[in-house]
């Protein structure tokens, strides 16, 4: 697959040439409302999804997209705003395309978000998960078809797609600023319809907490690249048949929009934490 290789690092290339920031320590997917992260960045410089060359694009969603590098203190971070559903029509290998890229930039962790639907009936919508794992019931897989090891090996160890020494910091951050944080599977679905009573039953008995449409062709691809993951989902509903209620994506968003500043303050924390562990100080006592 050297042409996929050639296309990211065509992409790679450019974002160089338009960056002020030359290696960004962090790479963060902004999911649905999670986007005002963002902007708390100094510095920024923003790409448009569509001004990046090989990008794959094809939907209006993603034309809406952003890379934005900036800085949060002496932080260097990359933050995709928006993301590559497989429901929006792309495969798995497009969805990672983005992470291809971050990881290209040279970044030490990845930082994924989500909205998710709560499976686990002691979870409620308003509340964080750190992801401590992850069952994907999407059918594809960014690796698929790839016949060399350019970006890792051909078949990537998933035994800890979520970092167990980052899952600890992050949560011990939060729990020093008094943010009350889950921990739980995260099962990702192709979409874009809902699930169905039964289909969340039985997510439920494989041992998830909660559901979406994203985020784990992501970190299988970073995964394979050798890139340490932390992953945070905020539960917006919760799932077909937990609760009588029914399920719009008005309502994910609406419960987004209502954990505005909380979900800044959190994802600040957990970067902060990432970046100690992955060795920013001595990072920047280097540069």
């Amino acid at each position: 697959m050297t042409k996929h290789i050639d296309t990211v690092q065509e992409s790679i290339e450019y974002i160089k040439s338009k960056a002020t920031i030359a290696v960004p320590h962090v790479g963060i997917v902004l999911g649905s409302g999670w986007n005002y992260f963002a902007e708390t960045l100094d510095d920024k410089c923003v790409i448009n999804y569509s001004d990046i060359p090989c990008f794959p694009l094809f939907s209006a969603e993603a034309y809406r997209g952003k890379l934005i590098i900036g800085k949060l203190g002496d932080v260097s971070i990359a933050c995709l705003q928006g993301r590559l559903h497989c429901y929006e029509g792309y495969t798995a290998r497009q969805s990672a395309y983005p992470i291809r890229i971050l990881c290209g930039l040279g970044i030490h962790a990845l930082v994924v978000t989500n909205a998710a639907g709560g499976i686990n009936p002691k979870f409620s919508p308003g509340d964080f998960m750190l992801i401590t794992d992850q069952i994907n019931m999407s059918g594809d897989d960014p690796v698929r078809a790839f016949s060399d090891t350019s970006y890792g090996a051909r078949f990537p160890d998933m035994s800890e797609a979520y970092n167990k020494e980052l899952i600890q910091d992050a949560e011990d951050a939060l729990r020093r600023l008094g943010i009350a944080i889950k921990k739980g599977v995260y099962i990702g679905v192709s979409g874009p319809s809902f699930e169905t009573p039964a289909e969340i039953r039985m997510f439920r008995l494989f041992g998830a907490d909660a559901v979406g449409m994203s985020t784990v062709p992501e970190v299988i691809a970073a995964n394979q690249m050798g890139i340490k993951v932390c992953g945070l989902s905020c539960i917006t509903n919760m799932a077909a048949g937990i609760s009588l209620q029914k399920i719009s994506h008005e309502e994910v968003l609406a419960t987004m929009e209502s954990l505005r500043d909380k979900s800044v303050s959190l994802l600040k924390a957990v970067v902060t934490a990432v970046c100690q562990k992955t060795g920013n100080r001595r990072l920047k006592a280097e540069g």
